[in-house]
């Protein structure tokens, strides 16, 4: 058979970092992780972890050690998750390198962010850091993976992604995504500006990762999709699928559900390759191409995604309306039911907006710092990465040496200060928070706490400089975020169904969700850091809040209540 299939993984963990600890720059951050002891099934064994972060990677273990025996698999790691691993679990971290060997390593964005919702400064310098960190896994190989966080592209960060790099690059996406302008493009090797691209097979891979259909149906499933125009030509095409890595760890016989899936095509005649594998044999020869194919432009629909709410596409594809809370398409802020309840979405309108002022409020006092040092901003906060990943670095014997990083700062050991502030900020844009629907969660807590600390280091920082009342207005405005509603003018806009952006929806969405605080999530942890961190006059910012609600207590994520939490009611932070 001339069907060949492709399987990527991608994985992903935020942490749960709670408090990042002082420190000078001169070294990777230390903090302080939450303490919420959960423990998951896979085959039967139960991985506990302090928290679930730590359940996640441990349980790669498990993971490894079923996808050695596999082939045509590729995977990619971000890059903090991957550190994640060094630290908490290095033999699982050395099974993944060596995984990574075998299989296709495919470099994906820092700091998992919407990329698209990035300035260009930021993804320009996340696109270099990417090939920077996944050099020792990539080798020498003319086509690569990518993957985009989401998969959430449009054909602007694709060409700045392409300008960091001199290999070809495939961008691994979904069939959701894609425009079709004919059908043989289907299954086939396209092109994507300078790229390549491949859509997954939506359906098959959620029936995969929800567990919707068994195995025999799975295999049917893929079977279904034979080209028989392309069998006829003896022309080799490729169905794609793709899932987060977790995917494997979703009920205690998922791994096993997943390796009898591919043995199982197997024995049908499907041999597996890789996308980039299948790319490489087009344009090599390898495989035998129809006419003009690996020219075929492929549409691409901006600031689509893998993941959208599909339920409310208005033109069959998908869009990043996860993540602003509204349809692009018509500006209508939605609501989406949890546990029975339905929430407004316009949390997420206030915290996509307000990130990216504080964005940009933290990139204007990092540029400014590093100016007044006479430093090539942009190279040095590139081999920043070298400081903030060092342990991973020195694993791969790369030059992780300060004379290294600070050469673009002409040695000025305080750009070293400027370069944590500014991968604080970075660490603070994971894209989680703004996938789930309620605002009260583990990881909504991590992303504000890490912004608070950029912000206070930054007050720090410009001490006696006019610029000073920047930083401290940003974290005003993480204190008082209930107020953004009236001071952004939240009501006048649309919304679907005619209530969700008026002010009892608003309030509705920001209450919390545990019983030791009165305050809402972005409140509570900036109050948590900066009763922590803030002295001398500072303090009177939070002088005026009850600093026993200062809590790191939080509700549970809907998609982690599969797990057996100590406490199944919210997600809690041990002293």
């Amino acid at each position: 058979m001339k069907m060949k299939y492709a399987h990527h993984f991608h994985a992903y963990q935020p942490g749960d970092i709670v408090y990042v600890k002082d420190g000078d720059g001169s070294g990777p951050i230390e903090y302080e992780e939450r303490k919420s002891p959960v423990a998951i099934k896979i085959r039967g064994e139960e991985v506990k972890g302090e928290n679930w972060t730590r359940a996640m990677l441990y349980s790669y273990e498990h993971i490894a050690d079923t996808l050695s025996r596999m082939k045509g698999i590729s995977v990619d790691i971000e890059p903090f998750t991957f550190l994640m691993l060094l630290h908490y679990h290095k033999s699982a971290f050395e099974d993944a390198v060596e995984l990574l060997g075998k299989f296709d390593a495919v470099p994906t964005t820092p700091f998992h962010p919407i990329v698209p919702h990035f300035d260009e400064f930021e993804q320009r310098i996340l696109a270099r850091v990417s090939f920077d960190f996944y050099a020792p896994l990539i080798g020498n190989e003319p086509v690569i993976g990518y993957w985009l966080p989401e998969a959430v592209i449009t054909r602007r960060s694709a060409e700045l992604i392409e300008s960091s790099t001199d290999r070809k690059l495939v961008f691994l996406l979904d069939e959701r995504q894609l425009l079709y302008d004919f059908p043989q493009a289907k299954h086939s090797c396209n092109r994507y500006g300078n790229s390549f691209v491949f859509g997954r097979e939506w359906s098959i891979s959620d029936a995969f990762a929800f567990n919707t259909l068994d195995v025999p149906g799975l295999v049917s499933a893929t079977l279904a999709l034979r080209d028989g125009h392309k069998e006829k030509l003896g022309v080799p095409y490729l169905v794609f699928t793709a899932s987060d890595l977790e995917s494997l760890l979703g009920n205690p016989a998922q791994l096993d559900r997943f390796t009898a899936w591919m043995e199982g095509l197997e024995r049908n005649g499907v041999e597996r390759v890789s996308a980039m594998e299948f790319v490489r044999k087009k344009l090599t020869g390898g495989f035998k191409r129809l006419d003009g194919e690996c020219s075929f432009e492929m549409g691409v629909k901006d600031y689509s995604s893998w993941s959208d709410y599909f339920d409310l596409s208005t033109d069959g594809k998908t869009s990043d309306c996860r993540w602003l809370g509204y349809r692009r398409a018509d500006g209508k802020v939605f609501a989406r039911e949890v546990n029975g309840r339905k929430i407004s979405q316009l949390w997420k309108v206030a915290f996509t907006r307000l990130f990216e002022e504080l964005n940009r409020v933290v990139r204007r006092g990092v540029l400014k710092g590093l100016e007044g040092l006479g430093a090539n901003a942009e190279e040095f906060l590139v081999r920043y990465a070298r400081v903030f990943f060092r342990d991973y670095y020195d694993y791969f014997g790369m030059d992780t040496s300060l004379d290294y990083v600070l050469e673009p700062a002409g040695g000025d050991r305080n750009a070293l200060k400027l370069g944590r502030v500014y991968y604080l900020m970075l660490l603070a844009n994971h894209s989680c928070p703004r996938f789930w629907e309620n605002l009260d969660t583990r990881v909504a807590f991590g992303n504000v706490a890490v912004m608070t600390k950029a912000l206070i280091e930054l007050i720090d920082y410009f001490d006696g400089d006019e610029l000073q009342n920047l930083f401290v207005e940003a974290y005003l405005k993480l204190l008082n975020f209930e107020s953004l509603y009236h001071i952004w003018n939240f009501g006048a806009m649309p919304s679907l169904e005619g209530w969700e952006t008026s002010e009892d929806a608003w309030r509705d969405a920001l209450r919390p969700e545990v019983p030791n605080s009165g305050y809402n999530v972005v409140t509570r942890a900036a109050l948590y850091v900066g009763r922590r961190d803030l002295g001398g006059e500072l303090r009177a910012l939070i002088e005026g809040y009850n600093l026993d609600w200062a809590v790191a207590d939080t509700g549970h994520i809907p998609g982690e209540r599969h797990g057996h939490w100590e406490n199944q009611e919210w997600c809690e932070h041990r002293r």
